[in-house]
């Protein structure tokens, strides 16, 4: 997933040398946390959250085979 999700970001944003994702591992969950450039975060989310709802819904559908969830996090530069 984790990998799904950094192509996707780097091709949204302007600064793709910029996108960290990173992948936890719980007992019945899988967190992805996204960290793109301040001036990306718009490009990243869209207008009322739909491109960051895109992103989740495809992770969503590639992971159907997996039993965990998988929840994608972004996050802004303060966290």
């Amino acid at each position: 997933m984790k990998e799904l999700i950094e192509v996707i970001a780097k091709a949204l944003v302007d600064n793709p040398d910029e996108v960290v994702v990173t992948e936890k591992e719980t007992d019945r969950a899988i967190v992805v946390e996204l960290k793109v450039a301040p001036t990306d975060m718009g490009k990243v989310i869209g207008k009322q959250g739909r491109i960051a709802k895109s992103i989740r819904s495809g992770v969503t559908a590639a992971d159907s085979k997996e039993d965990k969830m998988v929840i994608v996090d972004i996050l802004d530069e303060n966290e």
